[in-house]
C-alpha cells in the first residue's frame, strides 16, 4: 500500500501562485509515476501533470503548460507548482500514483484525499 498526503492548496487571486505538495509513503517501490489530477464540481477528474519517477519524464495538460511545473525528490514526494493561476483552475486537487503515467484516472492505483484550490478573479 502507498499513502498520499497533499498540502498547500488555498484562495489565490488570479495570477497568484501556489505550491502544492504530496508526501508519499509505504511501498513507493511498487510506483512509477506520479501524478497530480483535479476535479471541479460537475466536471470529470482530469490529469494534470505527471512525472515518471525513474526516468523524470514529465507530462503536463495543455492547459497547464507554461504555467505549472510537476517535480519530484527521491522519496518520490512530488510538488505542483502553479503560477499565473486563472479561475478556471479552481478545483479540487487530488495527487495519484500508478505503476505508468495512464492519462485517464481510471488505472491508477492510489489516491490521496485531495486539496482544495480557488482562484479568485
Amino acid at each position: 500500500q502507498v499513502q498520499l498526503v497533499e498540502s498547500g492548496g488555498g484562495s489565490v487571486q488570479a495570477g497568484g501562485s501556489l505550491r502544492l505538495s504530496c508526501q508519499a509513503s509505504g511501498y513507493t517501490y511498487s510506483t512509477n509515476c506520479m501524478g497530480w489530477f483535479r476535479q471541479a464540481p460537475g466536471k470529470e477528474r482530469e490529469g494534470v501533470a505527471f512525472i515518471h519517477t525513474d526516468t523524470g519524464n514529465t507530462y503536463h495538460a495543455n492547459s497547464v503548460k507554461g504555467r505549472f511545473t510537476i517535480s519530484q525528490d527521491y522519496a518520490k514526494n512530488t510538488d505542483l507548482e502553479m503560477n499565473s493561476l486563472k479561475p478556471e483552475d479552481t478545483a479540487m486537487y487530488y495527487c495519484a500514483a500508478a505503476s505508468a503515467c495512464y492519462l485517464g484516472p481510471d488505472r491508477w492505483d492510489y489516491w490521496g484525499q485531495g486539496t482544495q484550490v480557488t482562484v479568485s478573479s
